[in-house]
């Protein structure tokens, strides 16, 4: 007779998130792993043979999904784009968990980018995002090389409030920056 799953697999993956958000890859041992998610390390190792990595790698395809369909997908849509970028901001805060979670994308970067495990999903992540808040850029009238400029300086903007909310543990400078949002798209 079959054992039952001690831990969904949503649940499973949302403690993963937690633990590779808090920890970056190289920090999350196995046993913080496995205390965090509440599976012995021979369960964790039965549910992600790959180890490690398999684990970080769902969780970059669980938030990348939720990323598409609840920001990117937005952006695309034909909403006008002051309703997108305030429906960008809404779900930045609630992705971000308030300006309290890092980066995944930062926390799963390895030293050498160039070479990192996860080296090509961080990429693409990051050019989906800029094309998308370029795109909407462009719908607003800015030009396509202005628009690309402001979609990199607005995702560094964001990232850069995250590492600063963290390093403080004060969420107010990823607030702030969801304040601003919507200014990127005046003229100025």
């Amino acid at each position: 007779m079959a054992r039952h799953a001690q831990v969904d697999d949503e649940t499973l993956i949302q403690r993963l998130t937690q633990v590779f958000r808090d920890y970056g890859y190289e920090g999350a041992s196995l046993t913080i792993l496995s205390k965090a998610t509440g599976l012995k390390k021979a369960s964790l190792y039965h549910r992600y043979p790959g180890g490690k990595e398999q684990m970080a790698l769902e969780v970059l395809n669980s938030a990348g999904k939720w990323v598409g369909e609840n920001i990117v997908a937005p952006l695309n849509s034909d909403q006008t784009p002051e309703k997108k970028i305030k429906y960008l901001a809404k779900k930045l805060d609630e992705f971000y968990i308030g300006g309290k979670g890092a980066c995944l994308l930062n926390m799963l970067a390895s030293p050498d980018i160039t070479s990192g495990l996860f080296t090509k999903h961080i990429n693409g992540a990051f050019q989906v995002w800029i094309k998308s808040l370029t795109n909407v850029l462009v719908e607003s009238g800015f030009d396509p090389k202005e628009s690309k400029r402001r979609a990199e300086n607005t995702i560094a903007m964001m990232q850069g409030t995250l590492v600063i909310s963290r390093g403080m543990n004060d969420t107010k400078p990823f607030k702030n920056f969801l304040k601003s949002l919507p200014d990127i798209l005046h003229h100025k």
